[in-house]
């Protein structure tokens, strides 16, 4: 698969959207398609190695992934990998404060990219995996889109609640 990858505008700060990006515990009342989260490592925070078990709706079916933190820029940039069903997936999400603006409000641009690929090459496989890739993307990109405006709207949520 292609990588893809999906750009949103957050009314909030980059530390709002740190915030919601690394709370794991919270990760299923923020993301509408996510069930549950449960944490593999022993860590209680969000560093290089955290892993966690996601259990989302595809295709309106549950899904659970074992998902691990790969790379940590706080604040700024986190990278994470999965494998499942003979697939690899890199999901990455950056983040890039914006400044300017007629209210000089703070806020953030935020970029999520995703790439998967085949765990395990093989000819059959890859065939099939070029007949179903349209598929994949179409419902990635979806997955993806909403992700980000549930991510946003936290971050917004939680930027007003400070300064109220």
């Amino acid at each position: 698969m292609k990588p893809l990858s999906v750009v949103v505008h957050v009314n909030a700060p980059a530390a709002a959207v740190w915030e919601v990006l690394t709370d794991l515990e919270g990760t299923a009342q923020v993301l509408g398609g996510v069930r549950g989260v449960e944490r593999l490592s022993g860590d209680t925070g969000y560093q290089v190695g955290t892993r966690w078990r996601e259990t989302r709706v595809m295709f309106g079916q549950e899904a659970t992934e074992d998902m691990t933190v790969t790379a940590v820029e706080p604040g700024r940039r986190t990278e994470l990998r999965a494998e499942s069903h003979g697939m690899r997936y890199r999901t990455e999400f950056e983040l890039r404060p914006v400044t300017g603006g007629a209210d000089a409000s703070p806020r953030t641009q935020l970029v999520m990219r995703f790439q998967g690929e085949h765990a395990h090459g093989g000819r059959a496989r890859k065939l099939l995996g070029a007949l179903t890739a349209p598929l994949g993307v179409a419902v990635s990109r979806t997955a993806m889109r909403q992700d980000l405006a549930d991510i946003a709207a936290a971050a917004e949520r939680r930027a007003r609640a400070r300064t109220a």
